[in-house]
């Protein structure tokens, strides 16, 4: 499920108006026209906040505020409690009890400790402090997901008030929003979800033994079902079991942060801060953007990025920017991977993070992501990817749900055997050396006579896994721009079908040496979402017509593969997005598992669909021209009759 795109589909759409030299096109109509919905982290004083002082002057745990869990020498302990101070700008009411009385106020700005709160007009006057209680209802997309809930009567102490002309009150939680949700409500969704999870399991299990039983009638279509089930039920279970590498401080090998970028010109600035803002050794860090002759404003602003970092850079470059982040410009459009490439060649360092221009890095990310590198077999590790743009609309809602399950059940169970099939887009990891050995067949990768153009991430992962491992790292996490547009959507997942399938046919001829479960597990994984369209037209049309029967049994196992994927989503989350994985398997059935039969016809094609390449330019002009010639035929035919 990782992107493989290095540009936001969105973005192509309101941006891309003028392609190529000459080719004119308009994805406007595609694109929804709602803002997108993303929390907004309060700004630090300093915009590399995070980035450790390489003068040894100033250390980020023992900046203003930190805790004693900050000033620890437990990593992790540090880690989480930087993220529990992360403050998000927010503005919703809120109602404070106190013994001076009960007061009106306004969220200014809110983390998991804590509340900046204005006291509204009529409370002119009034002065806070001591014990309080609040009542207040964090808003879907205020915060990160599985934070949206009503809050009432939470303990809290106010802490401070400064301000003149406008008061602000400081107001520190008795107990952290994560615990009072554990209380309150995700301790039930916790309970409701494993008890659910088990009786949906006893539920397939017991539909798969009665497919055991009837397997004589009908071998083909029950064997089948138990492979689905089997393949289903043993992600979920290897998922179970997964432990992501943990952090050791003192490893850090020299990283090299590449940023293919084409058409990104709304998020590539984010991209860069988020990529140079990482609590990572100075001199162990480099970040390399190369555009890809984009035709928006992308170069330009990844330069005013670039100067605006160097100014925030101190006397002494204790940061060391200009040293860390270059700026390179493709000649002229020749593609992600021709991108990615030059970068890697560019690198200076023994490990290279790629990151898709519209995806954003936690502060710690690049410090997990190279953990598992300590075993010299390692090759390759993707990290997790979270949607950013969650609460837009009910499609990026069904798309959160999707890349929850894709990533923390699929994906960590294929890390469990450190065999993960597809190093995502967002975020991925590879030991340089490996990257250079295979890049030039990577670059001039052809499949059935065609050149590969997509599927860059999947077809590196292929090379490094058939002969190293390759795992998945759930602790190091970025966020990523999904399409909110339903046409967008569609043209992406045509894409990676396409990719899937090219790249499962060719890991096919070498995963029978990897560990046998995985092995099992893969060529399941194959098998399934190929047949399906199939199985699909035989219960749903076939069965009604020829036999007169009505398939409870297909709908009923639907129904459970849905709740079981809507389960692990609570259970995960704890948010309110676990309904739309109902939506995602109604929508699946209904639209997308049509797509892979016209995959398998039209993998050839080399387009993008989400971003226009030369690939998009031309077979544009083949259209347009076609329609010309189609207009001067009838034209002839109009004038014979005349």
């Amino acid at each position: 499920m990782a992107k493989e795109g290095c540009v936001s589909a969105d973005s192509v759409g309101r941006n891309m108006e003028a392609v190529g030299r000459g080719a004119r096109v308009n994805w406007a109509a595609d694109a929804a026209q709602t803002e997108e919905i993303l929390y907004t982290v309060k700004e630090d004083r300093r915009l590399l906040s995070h980035v450790p002082d390489a003068t040894g002057h100033r250390s980020n745990r023992s900046r203003r505020g930190a805790s004693a869990a900050m000033e620890s020498d437990d990593y992790v302990l540090y880690e989480q409690d930087a993220k529990n101070g992360q403050r998000y700008l927010v503005d919703y009411p809120v109602k404070i009890e106190s013994e001076a009385g009960t007061f009106s106020a306004r969220a200014v700005d809110i983390s998991t400790t804590g509340i900046l709160v204005r006291l509204e007009e009529d409370a002119c006057g009034a002065e806070l402090s001591g014990e309080v209680k609040l009542t207040f209802e964090i808003e879907p997309g205020t915060m990160p997901e599985g934070y949206e809930m009503k809050v009432k009567k939470l303990p809290a102490t106010v802490v401070r008030s400064f301000g003149q002309e406008e008061k602000l009150y400081g107001i520190e939680f008795k107990k952290s929003l994560a615990q009072y949700a554990a209380a309150r409500r995700q301790g039930y969704m916790f309970t409701l979800a494993i008890f659910f999870l088990a009786v949906i399991t006893l539920i397939i299990v017991l539909m798969r033994a009665e497919s055991v039983i009837y397997f004589k009638f009908n071998r083909w279509l029950y064997l089948y079902s138990i492979i689905a089930a089997t393949f289903l039920l043993t992600r979920y279970l290897f998922a179970m079991f997964y432990r992501p590498v943990p952090i050791d401080p003192d490893y850090t090998p020299g990283v090299t942060i590449i940023i293919p970028c084409f058409d990104e010109e709304e998020w590539i600035q984010r991209t860069i801060h988020s990529c140079i803002n990482q609590d990572y050794p100075v001199d162990k860090l480099e970040v390399i953007v190369v555009d890809d002759c984009s035709n928006d404003r992308s170069a330009e602003r990844v330069q005013e990025m670039i100067a605006e970092l160097k100014a925030a850079d101190t006397n002494d470059s204790a940061y060391r920017v200009s040293e860390r982040i270059r700026f390179l410009q493709q000649p002229q459009n020749l593609g992600k991977r021709d991108a990615m490439a030059r970068g890697a060649k560019e690198a200076k360092h023994e490990l290279l993070v790629f990151v898709d221009s519209d995806s954003f890095l936690d502060p710690f990310a690049v410090r997990n992501i190279v953990q598992p590198f300590r075993d010299e077999e390692m090759g390759g590790v993707s990290g997790r990817t979270d949607v950013a743009n969650t609460y837009t609309n009910a499609l990026t809602k069904m798309q959160a749900v999707r890349y929850s399950i894709a990533f923390r059940v699929m994906k960590a169970a294929e890390g469990y055997f450190d065999a993960a099939t597809c190093l995502s887009g967002p975020l991925s990891c590879y030991r340089k050396d490996l990257v250079l050995k295979y890049m030039d067949a990577w670059l001039n990768q052809r499949f059935l006579g065609q050149k590969a153009t997509f599927g860059d991430d999947r077809s590196m992962t292929n090379f490094i896994l058939r002969h190293n491992r390759t795992t998945y790292q759930d602790s190091a996490v970025c966020m990523t721009i999904v399409p909110r547009s339903y046409p967008v959507f569609l043209r992406q997942q045509m894409r990676w079908k396409r990719s899937w399938l090219r790249e499962s046919l060719i890991a096919s001829r070498f995963m029978w040496k990897k560990e046998p479960f995985m092995a099992l597990g893969f060529y399941m994984g194959v098998i399934v979402p190929i047949a399906a369209p199939l199985i699909v037209i035989y219960n749903l049309l076939y069965v009604p017509v020829m036999y007169r029967v009505f398939p409870v049994s297909f709908l009923v196992g639907m129904l459970m593969m849905a709740l079981l994927m809507s389960m692990a989503q609570l259970l995960i989350r704890r948010s309110t997005t676990w309904i739309y994985a109902l939506w995602f398997c109604i929508y699946y059935e209904a639209v997308l598992l049509w797509q892979m039969p016209v995959a398998w016809v039209t993998f050839w094609k080399t387009t993008w669909g989400t971003r226009m390449t030369l690939a998009d330019i031309a077979a544009l002009n083949k259209k347009k021209d076609k329609e010309k010639k189609g207009r001067v035929i009838l034209d002839k035919a109009a004038g014979k009759v005349a």
